[in-house]
């Protein structure tokens, strides 16, 4: 489909005007780049939030935006759906259902009471001394991390509560020297985008556009690239910035979702044009990386240089932006079918070269996602694989459930499948039945059947410990021994457990877009593993190690995203399956999420 861009469209010739829940605007008058003021409406509908008072407001604009890029236009496609089709429930399901539903919603409960009582208005509650921690800006990131957790949960009045002292944060100082703009746009943006959308609060939207006018701040550079670790204070200050020439890609590519949802609840197209300017740099240069296809990890926004590095992965430093590419082109409704063809295009390579089919007992079929790097030697590119895994990367099978349906894609589907059947074998391999944050593992060999050999696996261990003889049994015991290494583990680089979401995540896609029976079967035995390790008296706390038989030592941690995406992902997955159904809402990577437009 050819998107029909233009500048404006006057109110006579509209396709299709959509409430604000659902339209796409163009303005009636245009935008004057630097003027501080917006058009009172669009398409014939009234602007739904001009305040001019925010301080970010006020601050000069020193590279103003000369042609803006306009929101898409046209009726949405009608894209396959992603949800499967769940036919009745037993009397003795629903209650096993809601009974597990319970436990996790009290489980949130308890957090949220702590948090409410002892770290309110701070950014995380400390679960085990009681203090209040603020690495986010001091700007109350677990209250508006919860803000759509309460009302997912029915929680209506805590919501109010909540949303109300949401609306009273001041954005205009941070505890902090350096912000995340990455960080700050998930949580903050997100959580009020969200919140707005499932509450229809406007004090939300309100807040939602104080919070991207800040961050849009972050794109005043001489080629509107972001600045992804944020000097706030010189900027308030009014000072000149420019790009860095190093970043991460997730931080400059997962902008996307959020920018572009505020454009289309506000009719404002500044959010939508600032990344889109990076979507189409991504695009230009995909083709030309050392791994085509897909985007290096080390990125250079100041002179648009995104193909230059060598390590490529679906890991922690690049994971969002492959993530929202089939986010996005469900959030618009295929109206930008780039998201699409970037989307197939990165997977193919991911597919084929990131993902591998590691060597454990009993033979399961089963993929983990490792790192590649690519490098050259004699004219030719040679690759260098990492056979290692991490428990953040488990997003990757709800990425490739999603993009598999929307695209119609069976390959992907079957590959999430074998993802997430990965990740659930990592619990279930650990002795606390808890995924560790890193590890290495042995891949099966090429062209074999995978079968067990425990011997080639102390051969793995030998060579990853660094013995220089990799025949040595008694040694390879000995390794295995001390550090305690489940049959297939070579390494547990990593054994904390923060509490992260991306396993049930996942869990929860896929059977919401499969209906296999067994998973919320598996959720429940993850939520009981984690329960019974990371409860503390007041809230629940990180481990130290997962690999230790008991009594993992806890860690007086507790991120916004336990209660903003973990234990809203383990409620959702024991709720009935129209329940924030994927068919209407699209997750961004903090487990908000928002109105598709359909």
């Amino acid at each position: 489909m050819i998107v029909r861009r233009h500048s404006w469209v006057p109110l006579g010739t509209a396709l299709l005007l959509f409430t604000v829940w659902h339209c796409f605007f163009s303005p009636d008058q245009p935008y004057t780049p630097g003027s501080g003021t917006l058009p009172t409406s669009y398409a014939g509908v009234p602007v739904t939030v001009n305040d001019e008072g925010y301080f970010w407001k006020t601050l000069p604009t020193h590279y103003p935006v000369r042609h803006l890029k306009p929101l898409p236009t046209g009726q949405p496609l009608p894209l396959p759906p992603v949800q499967a089709e769940f036919g009745p429930e037993s009397k003795e399901d629903a209650a096993t259902r809601q009974k597990r539903r319970a436990a996790v919603k009290a489980a949130f409960l308890r957090c949220w009471t702590s948090y409410k009582t002892r770290a309110f208005m701070r950014d995380e509650l400390s679960p085990i001394s009681g203090r209040s921690r603020d690495p986010f800006g001091g700007w109350g990131a677990t209250l508006v991390d919860s803000l759509d957790t309460l009302w997912i949960m029915s929680l209506h009045e805590e919501f109010e509560v909540a949303a109300t002292a949401a609306t009273k944060i001041n954005f205009e100082s941070t505890t902090l020297s350096e912000v995340s703009a990455f960080e700050t746009t998930i949580r903050y943006l997100g959580g009020f985008l969200s919140a707005y959308d499932l509450s229809g609060d406007r004090r939300l939207l309100r807040k939602a556009r104080e919070v991207g006018d800040m961050l849009y701040k972050t794109f005043d550079t001489p080629n509107r690239m972001p600045i992804s670790r944020w000097d706030f204070h010189k900027a308030a200050q009014g000072t000149k910035q420019v790009a860095p020439d190093r970043a991460l890609i997730a931080e400059v590519g997962s902008l996307c979702v959020e920018f572009t949802r505020l454009s289309l609840a506000t009719g404002d197209p500044r959010w939508f044009d600032a990344t889109e300017r990076i979507r189409e740099v991504l695009e230009a240069q995909q083709d030309t990386t050392k791994l085509p296809g897909m985007w290096p990890i080390m990125v250079n926004p100041r002179d648009e240089v995104f193909d230059s590095d060598a390590t490529f992965g679906l890991g922690t430093t690049a994971d969002s932006t492959y993530e929202y590419l089939p986010k996005m082109y469900a959030l618009l409704g295929g109206l930008i079918p780039a998201y699409q063809t970037m989307y197939e295009k990165s997977m193919a390579t991911a597919i084929k070269l990131n993902l591998f089919r590691p060597m454990v007992p009993e033979v399961p079929d089963i993929l983990i996602a490792r790192t590649v790097r690519a490098a050259k030697s004699g004219g030719k590119v040679v690759l260098n694989f990492e056979n290692s895994g991490e428990h953040l990367v488990c997003y990757a099978g709800s990425m490739l459930a999603l993009g598999g349906k929307l695209c119609g894609n069976p390959e992907h589907l079957e590959t999430a499948r074998k993802l997430v059947d990965g990740c659930i074998w990592t619990y279930k391999a650990m002795p606390l039945g808890i995924m560790p944050e890193t590890f290495d593992i042995a891949p099966c060999a090429p062209g074999t059947e995978c079968e067990w050999d425990e011997a080639a696996w102390k051969r793995a261990v030998l060579e990853r410990a660094g013995e220089s003889d990799v025949t040595d049994t008694a040694r390879a015991d000995a390794i295995i021994k001390e550090r305690g290494l489940p049959k297939g583990f070579t390494r547990i680089s990593d054994g904390r457990y923060l509490l992260r979401p991306e396993a049930i995540e996942s869990v929860f896609v896929l059977y919401r877009t499969t209906g296999r029976r067994d998973l919320p079967e598996s959720a429940w035995a993850m939520f009981k593993a984690i329960q019974a390790n990371t409860r503390t008296p007041l809230a629940n706390a990180a481990l130290v190690d997962v690999n230790v038989k008991r009594n993992p030592q806890q860690i007086d941690v507790m991120e916004s995203f336990w209660m903003g995406e973990t234990l809203k992902y383990f409620y959702l997955i024991f709720s009935e399956p129209d329940h924030i159904s994927l068919d209407d809402w699209v997750f961004n990577t903090e487990a908000h999420p928002f109105r598709r437009l359909k």
